[in-house]
């Protein structure tokens, strides 16, 4: 059955495999760090709390059969391992029985902890890695050819993904159709990086060839993954080349090294042969029966659930980023159907007096990622993903992305938690207690260019007004969100 192998695509597979196994890595380390904080047994949103009344149907997870932090630390450091070994190609050097395992380990445990991260797991890459971490359970080892049509499966991954997110677009805000979505998307985008100043004073001429770029790579390059070569190579690479540019001009989290990683599927291994020009394939078995009719059998899987994606893509009531089954298989992505033209943030500050007057001193309390003081640099955070920072952009946008993390992150503040704490950049209280928190409400923009050099600030903001008025610990439980 020559037609199911694809050998020429050996070094393709192995750059998908390390991609996958970098990705679930990060993904593991940000669990570590960030999971007990934000969903632990004392998190803003626990998840014994969550799981209260709700089956395995439901929220299919591990953590189930009853949730410790201690089985999430566990968990998360399995899958770091198993993650490392991946990118290390221990698993795949090994005999193909063992390959499958891991990464159908990787994908359980990473599943187990997507379906119980409520709000702070909502993020569309989430689905992306299960998707693309399943499909790779079925590339085999190092020892066959990989099997061609689960490569297949990888472009039609990629078709879904680009296309979902050009359609959004088109059907979305009038901005992207009059080409001038770019004059705004990087001063408002979730969590600008070191450049996006720099892109954001571009000319406008530049920023409507962006708009058309990103035309050519999400509504044409994806119907071209499927030609014969080398034109699905030039749509991958074109494709490719669009998400190293997002990458140079924000951070979205391992979005867009996910995207390259799928995409790269349609690239032959002569391609990226002189990139590589030691490693050597070997030679190459022949795939067993069983695993051939195993790597069928999700094929036809993958064609049956298709039908919900594909219904979503053509209609006219686009979903974005949306799972039709709890396993994450087979998804419908999309993303900036509308841009915001104005960026507003909120500020945290803190208070130590025990009565607030006109003289009140007030400190802030500074995210890791997120806009604060305006003479900081927006860090480089991605492929890492900092989701409390991302939160805090959702809420600026509408209080009710916050409405059942946001006062307990307050109360925690209050409290001197040192997990919430370490999610920080910088605690303004570190020798005692805060009496006193507020929320207040900020317009930012970048600064001119003129007004750079003068200031040295990178952000310019504008008070708006409160977001949270100032609250104690005692009168926490009787304050609301207003704006």
């Amino acid at each position: 059955m020559n037609w199911f192998s694809a050998p020429d695509y050996w070094l393709t597979r192995l750059l998908i495999e390390r991609g996958l196994g970098l990705t679930y890595l990060l993904a593991f380390v940000a669990v570590l760090q960030q999971f007990p904080a934000l969903l632990g047994e004392h998190g803003l949103l626990p998840v014994p709390r969550f799981l209260r009344g709700m089956g395995f149907r439901d929220a299919p997870s591990l953590f189930q059969l009853g949730y410790s932090d201690g089985l999430l630390r566990t968990v998360g450091w399995i899958g770091a391992a198993l993650a490392l070994g991946v990118i290390l190609g221990l698993p795949q050097a090994g005999p193909l029985w063992l390959s499958m395992l891991v990464w159908f380990a990787l994908w359980v445990l990473y599943l187990s902890i997507v379906n119980v991260g409520q709000r702070f797991y909502s993020f569309g890459w989430e689905s992306l890695l299960l998707e693309a971490g399943f499909l790779a359970i079925f590339l085999g080892n190092a020892r066959i050819a990989p099997p061609w049509p689960v490569l297949l499966l990888f472009r039609w991954l990629a078709f879904r993904l680009e296309l979902g997110a050009g359609l959004i677009k088109l059907r979305g805000d009038p901005c992207w159709r009059n080409l001038t979505c770019m004059e705004y998307h990087h001063e408002t985008q979730p969590m600008p990086n070191p450049l996006s100043w720099y892109f954001h004073r571009l000319p406008r001429g530049l920023h409507r060839l962006e708009v058309l770029g990103n035309y050519i790579a999400q509504l044409i390059a994806p119907f071209a993954l499927f030609l014969p070569q080398p034109v699905a190579a030039a749509a991958a690479l074109v494709m490719v080349g669009t998400q190293a540019y997002l990458i140079a001009s924000g951070n979205y989290a391992w979005l867009n090294l996910l995207t390259m990683v799928v995409t790269v599927s349609a690239i032959p291994g002569a391609l990226i042969r002189p990139l590589l020009p030691s490693l050597e394939p070997g030679t190459l078995a022949a795939q067993p029966l069983w695993f051939m009719v195993a790597a069928i059998g999700v094929t036809a899987a993958v064609i049956v659930l298709s039908w919900w994606p594909m219904r979503n893509l053509l209609g006219g009531r686009q979903l974005m980023n949306y799972s039709f089954n709890r396993f994450h298989l087979v998804n419908t992505y999309g993303a900036f159907g509308s841009v915001t033209r104005e960026r507003y943030e909120i500020v945290l500050e803190g208070a130590a007096g025990d009565e607030l007057s006109e003289h009140t001193a007030w400190s802030e309390y500074e995210f890791r990622g997120k806009p604060g003081d305006p003479r900081r640099r927006p860090p480089q955070v991605a492929p890492y993903h900092l989701r409390l920072d991302w939160l805090m952009w959702f809420a600026a946008l509408s209080p009710r992305y916050g409405e059942d993390w946001f006062l307990p992150m307050v109360e925690r503040l209050l409290a001197g938690d040192p997990a919430v704490l370490r999610l920080l950049r910088r605690n303004p209280f570190p020798d005692r207690l805060p009496v006193w928190i507020r929320a207040r409400f900020y317009r930012y923009r970048f600064t001119s260019r003129s007004e750079r050099r003068a200031t040295g600030a990178w952000w310019s903001r504008e008070l708006v007004g409160d977001y949270l008025e100032p609250v104690t610990a005692q009168t926490l439980r009787a304050g609301r969100l207003p704006i």
